[in-house]
């Protein structure tokens, strides 16, 4: 675990715009010390963690990612007995996890990638010696690890890569019975065909995300209104409006209950983007234009600026050019 925090913490430093010696002096630390940290021959101290964490104004997301030491010797157990893995462990590698997820927030995909697939390989790795009652909890943790490697590859247009772990992530989900895991990766695989550019795929995908048995209403409702703007593209407006219909009447359901913790940020502000880049496709332009800004506004601080934001910034562009 010190190696990736040491990974991430280099990059997250050199984004900040401090180098080694620089960040030393601002957080008061020896230079040395924080050498040996960040060239990994050391493990950081709970504190300079919490340091460099707010050094780089990454809100706690950074220091998360360093287990404590009873956790790091907790999951080397588990590690070195699978046949033995318990609660404590998976606790602790969901953690991580939700970490890395918040860094995805604030850093470029590019910078996170290493770290956090070389965590995801050690989950799985985990898993395929995991015996006993907590093997289905580090399978939903895997399944959502290596859903999360394929979308920050996604984004880095690493494609062929993103497929493999999204359709892994898919099958990990199904032995557990997961629909919302499973639609979630679904989605991703939606979300990298419109990066390519193929309105058939990212209809084919969004569509299968939103009838995933299991899926949650909040997921339900932004699949089907994504693959609705992919059908109003190819010209099939009349089942592009069947999908917004059925979209709308899960808008109460969605609301009424929170979003799935592998889709936190599924909140009715955030479903007013997917509606936008429905009402786009349909060439409803001051409405597209209406929704996506709100949809925008309605983000909380952390996301505002996240890198995927720029999709949807554009589509507002194009919104605004079209009224």
């Amino acid at each position: 675990m010190s190696d990736d925090f040491a990974v991430i913490a280099s990059r997250a430093l050199r984004e900040a715009g401090y180098s080694m010696k620089a960040a030393a002096r601002a957080m008061n630390y020896d230079p040395a010390y924080l050498s040996r940290v960040l060239n990994s021959r050391q493990r950081p101290s709970e504190n300079l963690a919490v340091a460099l964490d707010s050094l780089v104004g990454a809100d706690g997301a950074l220091a998360a990612t360093a287990l404590s030491d009873d956790d790091t010797s907790r999951v080397a157990r588990s590690a070195a007995n699978p046949s033995r893995l318990d609660s404590g462990t998976v606790y602790a590698l969901a953690g991580v996890l939700a970490a890395y997820r918040r860094l995805d927030d604030w850093m470029r995909p590019r910078a996170v990638i290493p770290a956090a697939l070389a965590q995801m390989r050690e989950v799985t790795r985990l898993l395929k010696g995991a015996r006993g009652p907590c093997r289905a909890q580090l399978a939903a943790v895997a399944s959502e690890f290596v859903q999360f490697g394929g979308w920050m590859l996604a984004q880095d247009r690493q494609d062929a890569r993103a497929v493999q772990l999204l359709n892994e992530a898919v099958e990990l989900a199904d032995e557990i019975g997961d629909g919302t895991l499973a639609a979630q990766a679904l989605n991703f695989k939606g979300y990298l065909a419109r990066r390519q550019g193929r309105a058939e795929g990212v209809a084919r995908w969004y569509s299968a995300a939103a009838f995933t048995p299991g899926a949650h209403p909040a997921q339900r409702l932004g699949d089907l209104l994504q693959a609705a703007a992919a059908l109003a593209e190819l010209g099939e407006r009349d089942d592009a409006l069947r999908l917004v219909e059925q979209a709308e009447g899960l808008a109460d359901p969605a609301a009424a209950l929170p979003p799935p913790d592998t889709a936190y940020w599924l909140t009715p502000e955030f479903n007013r983007l997917n509606m936008g880049l429905a009402n786009l496709g349909l060439g409803w332009y001051a409405d597209a234009a209406d929704h996506i800004t709100a949809g925008l506004d309605g983000l909380p601080p952390d996301l505002k600026n996240a890198p995927w934001t720029w999709e949807h910034r554009e589509a507002l562009e194009r919104a605004l050019a079209g009224r």
